[in-house]
């Protein structure tokens, strides 16, 4: 596998080695020892799947307390990704990476936590997996608007489709501090 850095610290791209022929194809989605080696998770507690239509937004989501770090990727489709860093005290904090994740190119992206995310479906359905560091724990979840223009996420739907938590999902700025996570020391 290779490991693409993105500006975000601890954010990654995963772009599996993978094995095909007239047949189809394989490849790992993940593997402890490998991921071990490049500072990657080594175990997680939940794992998840959903099924959204062309234009569904979801997120900008994250956990706190209670923060997942999210290995994601897409099984049908294309989608959107998008990490925004909402950790205090991060010199990223406020900013976003995105990243393409589709059936046809099997990256993943590697979400640490601490970070709040998201994603729009590009295709006419999109079949979105992940794997979590830690369960879903409904007091802590949280979210922010997918619009705040503090952050300025450039995504590439103007009128998306969405929950009405998402769409009534405060700005960063809004957010009192302790429902935010601290950069790890």
């Amino acid at each position: 596998m290779k490991v693409i850095e993105t500006s975000l610290t601890g954010c990654y791209v995963i772009d599996p080695k993978v094995f095909g022929d007239d047949r189809g194809f394989f490849f790992e989605t993940w593997n402890a020892g490998r991921f071990g080696e490049v500072g990657l998770p080594t175990a997680f507690s939940q794992s998840n799947v959903s099924s959204s239509t062309r234009g569904v937004l979801r997120g900008l989501h994250y956990q706190w307390p209670h923060p997942q770090g999210k290995l994601v990727s897409v099984l049908e489709g294309e989608v959107y990704d998008v990490a925004v860093d909402i950790r205090r005290g991060s010199p990223t904090f406020g900013r976003w990476e995105a990243v393409v994740l589709s059936a046809a190119n099997k990256r993943q992206f590697w979400i640490p936590p601490g970070f709040a995310h998201g994603f729009a479906v590009l295709s006419d359905t999109a079949l979105f997996h992940y794997l979590c560091t830690d369960v879903y724990v409904k007091e802590a979840d949280a979210g922010i608007r997918w619009n705040d223009a503090d952050i300025a996420v450039d995504w590439p739907i103007g009128q998306p489709l969405l929950s009405a938590k998402d769409e009534q999902a405060p700005f960063l700025k809004d957010l009192p501090e302790d429902r935010l996570p601290v950069v790890a020391v």
